[in-house]
């Protein structure tokens, strides 16, 4: 389901103040990062990633790799950090960012 403008701008706002769950390095993804990449977007919704390796069209790519993967959609995508969004449909109230954003914590 693809994000119209509004929505974008909403999640790109929320995301703004969040720090990286999840850095990809120079081993790319592996099993380790899948997990964890997982956990967070089923525990959070809407994280930030860290790719420290490669060049913008390595990003780009990788990024698209992972949003697969992770049946994520992209959110912003600045230099080397990446904004993903998974919802979930029994969010925890406690750790999702953005029931958390609504209700002003």
């Amino acid at each position: 389901m693809a994000l119209s403008i509004e929505q974008h701008k909403k999640y790109k706002a929320i995301a703004h103040h969040l720090k990286p769950v999840v850095i990809i390095a120079g081993n790319g993804v592996t099993e380790g990062v899948i997990g964890e990449l997982e956990r967070a977007l089923t525990d959070h919704e809407l994280i930030k990633i860290k790719i420290s390796a490669g060049e913008r069209d390595e990003r780009a790519e990788l990024v698209d790799e992972i949003c697969k993967m992770s049946r994520s959609e992209l959110v912003q995508l600045i230099g080397k950090t990446a904004v993903l969004l998974r919802r979930n449909p029994n969010p925890n109230p406690k750790l999702s960012n953005i029931i958390r954003a609504q209700a002003g914590r």
